[in-house]
C-alpha cells in the first residue's frame, strides 16, 4: 500500500518589511528620548550642589543615553531599509519633518556627555575620540536639517499654522555651538582652535537668527488661532531650547576664553565673559517668562484630559539647556540666585524625566508607541 507523503503546509505571503513591521512608524521624534536623557547627566555634572553620588549618577544616565542612542540608530537604518515610503512620508509630513533636527541633537548631546562625565568611565582618550565622531557627525547632520527643512516647509509642505516644532531643526547648530567648545582644549593651538571657536560662534549665529525669526511666527500663531491641539501643547516648552542653550553657548565661549585654550586672544576673554553675561541674563529672564506661560497651558490642557504623548519629551532636554544656562551665569557673576535656580530647575528636569521614562517604557511593551499614528485631538 502506497503511503502517502505529509502534506507541507501552504507558504504564507509577506509583504516586504513584514518582519520588522514593529519599527514600521518609529519617527526621528524618537531621538527627543536620546536627547532628554543625555541632558540629564549634562546637567547634573556642572551642578552647583555638593550632592554625594551624583556624578556617578549622571555618568550611569550618560551610559543609558548612549546605548540608547545605539539602538535606536539600529532601530531607524532598519526603518528606512524596510520602510523607506514611510520614511519618505515623514520627510514630506509638515509636522514630523521638523524632527529630523533631534538625530543631531541626540549625538551632539551623547557625545558632550562622553567628555563631561563619561571619561570618568572610559578615559580621556577615548572620550575624545567618541565626541570628536559624534560632534562631527552631528554638527553636519544639523546643519543640513537647518537647510532641508526650511527648504522642505517652503517647496513641498502645505501648513495651516506656525508649530513650535519649527525650531528643532534650526536650534540643532546652537548644540554644536554650545558643546564645541569642549573639544577646544585638545585641538592643535593657534590657528586651528581659533577657526573652530569662531566655527561655533557662526552656528551660534545661525541659530540665533534663525530663532528670532520663528519665535514671532509661534506666539503670533497662539495669539491668534488659540491653545495648542492637547496632545501638541506640551511642544511649547522647545521654545526654551535655543534660549537655554544659547545662554549655555555663550558661558562656554568665555569659559574657553578665560581658560587660556585661545592665547591668541586673550586680551579678549573679559570681552566674552561680559558678552556672556549680558546676553545671557535678560535670555534668561525671557526663557522664565516663557516657562511659566507654557506650565500654565500645559496645566490647562491637562485638566481638559491631555493624557501621555512622546511629545511628553519636550519637558526634558529644553529644561536640560536652561539648567546649563544657569550654571553658567552662577559661575560668571557669581550670584546665589542663579546658583539656586540651577537647582530647581534641575529638580524640575529630573522630575519630567522620570515621568516621560516610565510612560515610555510603559507604552513600548504595550506596542501602543510603535502602533501606527492616531489623529490629533484638537480639544482646547
Amino acid at each position: 500500500m502506497a503511503t502517502l507523503a505529509p502534506s507541507r503546509p501552504a507558504p504564507v505571503a509577506t509583504t516586504p518589511g513584514a518582519r520588522w513591521a514593529a519599527v514600521r512608524h518609529l519617527g526621528p521624534n524618537w531621538y527627543a528620548s536620546v536627547m532628554g536623557t543625555a541632558i540629564v547627566a549634562n546637567a547634573g555634572a556642572a551642578l552647583p550642589a555638593g550632592v554625594p553620588g551624583l556624578r556617578a549618577a549622571c555618568t550611569a544616565v550618560w551610559a543609558l543615553s548612549l546605548a540608547m542612542l545605539l539602538t535606536l540608530l539600529a532601530a531607524r537604518a532598519l526603518h528606512w531599509t524596510h520602510h523607506r515610503d514611510q520614511a519618505r512620508a515623514h520627510l514630506l509630513d509638515p509636522a514630523m519633518a521638523p524632527f529630523y533636527g533631534c538625530p543631531a541633537m541626540a549625538l551632539l548631546a551623547v557625545g558632550g556627555g562622553t567628555m563631561l562625565v563619561g571619561r570618568d568611565w572610559i578615559g580621556l582618550p577615548a572620550a575624545i575620540a567618541i565626541d570628536s565622531v559624534l560632534f562631527t557627525a552631528g554638527t553636519v547632520i544639523g546643519l543640513a536639517a537647518a537647510v532641508a527643512v526650511p527648504y522642505l516647509m517652503v517647496v513641498h509642505h502645505r501648513i495651516e499654522g506656525a508649530s513650535p516644532v519649527w525650531l528643532l531643526p534650526v536650534v540643532a547648530p546652537m548644540v554644536s555651538a554650545a558643546l564645541g567648545p569642549l573639544l577646544l582644549p585638545h585641538l592643535p593651538a593657534g590657528q586651528a582652535r581659533q577657526t573652530f571657536l569662531f566655527a561655533c560662534y557662526g552656528m551660534f549665529g545661525i541659530s540665533l537668527l534663525a530663532t528670532l525669526v520663528m519665535l514671532p511666527l509661534v506666539f503670533g500663531r497662539l495669539v491668534t488661532a488659540g491653545p495648542l491641539p492637547l496632545a501638541l501643547t506640551p511642544t511649547l516648552f522647545l521654545v526654551l531650547g535655543p534660549l537655554g542653550q544659547s545662554t549655555t553657548a555663550a558661558n562656554n565661549f568665555a569659559d574657553a576664553a578665560l581658560g587660556g585654550a585661545l592665547p591668541g586672544l586673550g586680551s579678549s576673554a573679559p570681552a566674552f565673559s561680559a558678552f556672556a553675561v549680558l546676553y545671557g541674563v535678560p535670555v534668561m529672564g525671557f526663557a522664565l517668562l516663557w516657562l511659566v506661560l507654557a506650565g500654565a497651558l500645559v496645566l490647562r490642557a491637562r485638566r481638559r484630559g491631555m493624557g501621555f504623548a512622546m511629545t511628553f519629551w519636550a519637558f526634558t532636554f529644553p529644561v536640560g539647556t536652561c539648567v546649563t544656562g544657569a550654571e553658567g551665569l552662577a559661575l560668571h557673576t557669581g550670584l546665589a540666585a542663579f546658583r539656586w535656580l540651577a537647582i530647581g530647575l534641575y529638580v524640575v528636569l529630573v522630575a519630567a524625566w522620570l515621568v516621560a521614562s516610565a510612560h515610555t517604557v510603559r507604552g513600548l511593551f504595550s506596542g501602543a508607541l510603535l502602533a501606527g499614528p492616531r489623529p490629533v485631538t484638537a480639544g482646547r
